[in-house]
Order: structure tokens, then sequence, then C-alpha cells
């Protein structure tokens, strides 16, 4: 029987092209023309079903403990949402990019993976953090009062292309893996195609904003650092599954498998970026 695909157009990236294709448009209309506490309320429902996925790679089966854990997640929102404190939330997600970039220096250094022979409650507390900062990240960033929504949406943008032009790079260009034992599926060359995809959204982007030579330098480097966080959150979710001994967090989403599947490389990038964002704006 004949391949129902030929060369590099698989069914399985044919389903990954059409559910970014479906869900893509909807998000980028709705961080563009909704206000803010709606974008909230709509990033609140991908952190809460992020949370399910996640209390299963804490190893935890319950139903009822893994409803809970969304509602604990979801409380966490409420609760930054009301209160709506600057510097906690600044904290927050320095906190976050803190852990990102140390976790950055110790995925290197892995060497094998052990699977847990029990629940970890102290991953739950962790996948608090991994979850509340990117969506305190797009919400910052989306209630800023210079173009908020237009750099909520060149985030993920950012992401998006710097991923995808990962994923097709090292597909044609890739040889040499990056870290067999976490992703065998990435390669060195797919990591470089996604830098130079970021470099050029950034330059992009600071062509928009009319940012000086020197601004326009510190964007890119906020690009860059973004995308190569965007990769490290995308081991660690990696190594959480291979922990578990599954392929995918979920099944929600064909092509690209659970919720956590198509966020992992926001939650380790958002932060990176907004903070860095901030930072610039802030030094004009």
């Amino acid at each position: 029987m004949a391949p129902d695909h030929v060369g590099w157009w698989t069914p399985a990236l044919r389903a990954r092209v059409l559910t970014a294709l479906l869900l893509a448009p909807l998000v980028m209309v709705g961080v563009l023309l909704l206000p803010t506490a709606w974008v909230a309320l709509l990033m609140a429902l991908f952190v809460a079903m992020g949370a399910w996925e996640w209390s299963a790679l804490a190893g935890f089966d319950a139903r009822a403990v893994r409803a809970g854990y969304v509602a604990l997640a979801l409380a966490c929102l409420v609760l930054l949402w009301l209160a709506a404190a600057t510097l906690f939330d600044i904290f927050i997600l320095a906190a976050a990019a803190l852990w990102w970039l140390v976790l950055s220096v110790r995925l290197v250094s892995i060497e094998r993976i052990d699977q847990p022979t029990q629940i970890e409650p102290v991953l739950l507390l962790l996948g608090l953090l991994v979850l509340v900062a990117p969506w305190l990240a797009l919400v910052q960033l989306h209630r800023l009062p210079d173009n908020g929504p237009g750099v909520a949406l060149g985030l993920l943008m950012l992401i998006w292309i710097a991923d995808s032009a990962a994923y097709f790079g090292g597909r044609h260009f890739g040889r040499v893996k990056l870290s067999v034992l976490l992703s065998p599926g990435k390669t060195r060359a797919g990591v470089y195609a996604g830098l130079a995809a970021a470099v050029v959204w950034g330059g992009f982007v600071a062509i928009l904003l009319g940012l000086a030579a020197a601004k326009t330098l510190l964007l890119l480097l906020i690009c860059v650092l973004t995308a190569v966080m965007s990769v490290v959150g995308d081991l660690f979710e990696s190594l959480l599954k291979r922990r578990r001994g599954i392929k995918d967090a979920g099944s929600l989403l064909p092509g690209h498998g659970g919720i956590l599947d198509r966020i992992d490389s926001l939650t380790a990038a958002a932060p990176i970026f907004a903070l860095g964002y901030i930072w610039l704006i802030g030094g004009q």
C-alpha cells in the first residue's frame, strides 16, 4: 500500500499545521482587540488546562486532586489580578526568570533520567510558578499604556516564529542532535534557525517602534535570549514527560499533544521577554 504522505509533508505535520491555522488567528484577534481583563481570562483557560496536565506529570491520578490543583492555580491568578501590585508582579517574573536561567545550566549536565516511583507534591508547587509567570507576563505587557496589545502579540509571534523556524530548519538541515537524552528530535541547526528568525523578527519590531541603534541592539538581545529560553522550556517539559514515560502531556490539540506541549516554550520565554521589554522601555 502506498504511503499517504510524500517526503516531509507527513500526516502529523498536516495535523500540526491545521491546528495552528485554526488557533493562531483566534488568539491573535483576541489579544489585539479584547481588553486586558478578557485577555487575562482567555489566558487563564490555558493555565487551567495546563495545570490539569501538570498534575499528571507530578504523578497524581485522582481527578479530585487534579481539579483541586486547577482551582488553586486559578485562585493564584485571581489574587494577582485583584492585587494589581506592579512591584510584586515584577518580583514573581524575576523569580521565574532566575529559576529558568538556573535550570538551563542544570539541563546541560543531566546524564540520565530516572522515573519517579511516587507522587511529587513539590512539583505541584513548582508548577504554580511555571504556569502563573507566563500569564502574568502577558497581562503586564498587554496593559502597557503604549501599544500593550501589540507588544503582547509580538511576544507570541516571536515564540511561534522561532519555534517554526527551528522545526523546519532542524528537519531540513539538522545533523547534530541538541540533546539525545531529553529531546532526540531537536538539532543544533534547528536552534540556530530559531535564533536567526528571532533576530529577524526583533529587527522588524525595532523598525516598527522606531528604536534608535542602541535600543535596537538591546531588543535583538532580548529576542535572542527569549528564543534560547523557549528551547529550555521545551526541554524541561520533555524531561518531565520522559520521567513519567509518556510522549505527550495530553491529547487535546491534534499534532501538538496537550496544552503544555503547545505552551512549554512560552512558560520559560515569557518572563524573560517581559522583564527585558519593561526594562527597555523604562530606560527610554
